[in-house]
Formats: structure tokens, sequence, C-alpha cells
């Protein structure tokens, strides 16, 4: 099984949250990263310029994690998925929705704390690896 970090994941294991770092040890190889989540990370970067030290953080991370594109397929299935979604009342934040987008596309179980945004994505496999 090969799995797609979620932001706030990433953030928590770059902060040094040690139950992450045995995860990512773990599972070293089939790690991912959507370029959505990644322009996350720099507009955390971006948001707390003091702390010089994340952006480093991040690029360290970067090479142990494929980075994924946003891309034709992964813009359809987020179309099909709001579509699907919005009718029955079903409100998923459009960050978080491609997100998941990418994660379907590449049929991938999303690392994610948020679990409550994505629960209602159809076929979407979530994982908390926060969870105590």
């Amino acid at each position: 099984m090969s799995f797609l970090l979620d932001t706030n994941v990433i953030s928590e294991h770059l902060r040094g949250k040690s139950s992450l770092t045995h995860r990512m040890f773990q599972y070293a190889g089939r790690l991912s990263i959507s370029t959505i989540g990644l322009g996350e990370l720099y507009a955390w970067v971006h948001l707390k310029p003091e702390q010089k030290w994340i952006n480093g953080a991040i690029s360290d991370f970067l090479k142990e994690c494929e980075i994924l594109n946003f891309d034709r397929r992964c813009a359809e299935i987020f179309g099909e998925l709001r579509g699907y979604l919005k009718p029955r009342g079903i409100t998923v934040p459009p960050v978080d929705l491609m997100i998941a987008s990418v994660a379907l596309v590449h049929d991938l179980t999303l690392v994610t704390h948020n679990t409550a945004d994505f629960q209602q994505v159809p076929n979407l496999r979530l994982d908390d690896w926060l969870a105590s």
C-alpha cells in the first residue's frame, strides 16, 4: 500500500512529532505529496518567515517523497466528485477535494488528521497516523 500525505501530517512530522517518524521510515519509498499539499507547505513558509528552518525541512522532506501533480485526470475526478457531492448537500473544501482527487487517481490511501472533511468522498481510503 502506498500513501498520499496530507499537509497536516507533513507539518506535524516536520515539527518533530515522534510517532510520525516511525511511520515515515516504515513506509519509505511509498510516500507521496500532491502539488496542492506542497503549495500549502510553501504558504506555511511565507506565513511564518521568522521560522526559517521550515523551508530547509521541507526541502529535506521532499527528497523522501514523490511529488504528484494535480493534472487533467485529477481535475476530471475533482469535477465528478463535486458534481456528486454538492447536490447531496455535502460540502468538502475545494483544496481538500483536489487532494482527494489526486489520491483517487493514483490509487493511494490519504493520510490525514482531518478525516472529517474527507470521509464523505466516495471510494477514498483514509488513514490517520496522528490518532491516539
